[in-house]
């Protein structure tokens, strides 16, 4: 088994794979504005862009106060690989492996770098009309700017003109926006976002909706521009969308996990959804991998549906009905491992 699975980790290497979930390559990538590159400005912005990668890899935006952080807060470049200035701006690099290894010593539980891609539905109204933000616009801009600023992968349709006619304020506001579902279907995207924002009194207001699998997210997001506003409504989706995907300390439990229907293509994108649930892959049968975690069942489930796998139900144990009823032993709780399967 041992040797199967380093062929196919060395076969990987070969292999540049898309996925149906996004695996973020800028995830530890921070950008924060300062108003000069003076050491004081400097150290203020490397100290925010700490608080800004906490909350893309925890969803807690109080997770950066946390006391065992304390001497990493005073001294954020222990864990930072490079920074520069780009126009102004400060470009933060953190080194992932000690970022991870900071932040899990400290209680913190992460939420890794393969995310649902997000297919955004973001209609406009200012004093000069309602417009449906589409890829290649210049107003596509501060939302992929937001959106990257907190971790999220971001899909924006092309907005042509079926989907600007599509794209109503009543359709983006229906509880069940099934021709926008349709719609979504052309970008491969895993949720979906419905943004309806307004401009009023020299400030901008949004209501939105997401949509992910059978669960529904809401609310309203506020900004002093459409900058501040797509920052505002992607944090909010972000803390959101954490809680199904990061398990909070001691919420954890031992799990096994079988998927079948594995091929070389299917294995990477295993892994890589697996990686920040610390999977360990402890059998090879055909197509059937078997892996060991620890996880909660539901955090479990919630990786898997990014990759569309089936829950296979639990297979009832065999009954021998040549054994008298009074003969059979009575039943017993015994410690176990709560086991998981899906197929593809």
């Amino acid at each position: 088994m041992r040797l199967i699975a380093r062929l196919l980790v060395l076969s990987l290497s070969l292999l540049s794979l898309p996925g149906l979930a996004a695996t973020l390559s800028d995830l530890y990538q921070v950008r924060e504005p300062v108003a000069s590159q003076q050491p004081d400005e400097r150290d203020a912005a490397l100290g925010r862009a700490l608080e800004t990668l906490v909350l893309r890899l925890t969803g807690s935006r109080n997770a950066a106060q946390s006391p065992a952080l304390a001497e990493l807060r005073k001294d954020p470049q222990q864990i930072v690989s490079q920074y520069g200035y780009e126009g102004d701006s400060l470009l933060v690099d953190f080194d992932p492996l000690s970022t991870d290894r900071q932040l899990r010593q400290a209680g913190l539980s992460l939420w890794g770098a393969n995310r649902p891609a997000i297919v955004a539905w973001w209609l406009s109204e200012g004093v000069g009309g309602s417009s449906l933000i589409g890829d290649g616009q210049d107003s596509a801009a501060p939302l992929r700017r937001a959106a990257q600023h907190r971790g999220l992968p971001l899909l924006l349709p092309l907005a042509d003109l079926g989907e600007q006619l599509l794209a109503t304020p009543d359709s983006l506001a229906a509880n069940d926006p099934e021709a926008l579902r349709s719609a979504s279907e052309r970008y491969a995207g895993d949720a979906l976002l419905a943004v309806l924002a307004r401009e009023a009194d020299g400030q901008w207001q949004a209501q939105w909706r997401l949509w992910l699998g059978d669960k529904r997210e809401q609310g309203k997001a506020e900004g002093a521009d459409q900058s501040a506003l797509a920052d505002a409504v992607f944090l909010a989706v972000s803390e959101r969308l954490a809680p199904r995907f990061v398990v909070a300390p001691g919420a954890a439990s031992s799990l096994t996990l079988e998927v079948q229907g594995v091929d070389l293509a299917r294995y990477a994108e295993l892994q890589r959804t697996l990686e920040p649930l610390g999977a360990q892959l402890s059998q090879v049968q055909g197509d059937r991998l078997t892996y060991r975690i620890n996880a909660s069942a539901e955090q479990l489930r919630a990786q898997m549906g990014l990759l569309r796998l089936q829950e296979v139900p639990a297979e009832a144990a065999p009954i021998d009905a040549g054994q008298p009823p009074a003969e059979q032993p009575a039943p017993q709780l015994l410690p176990r491992t709560e086991i998981l399967r899906f197929r593809w």
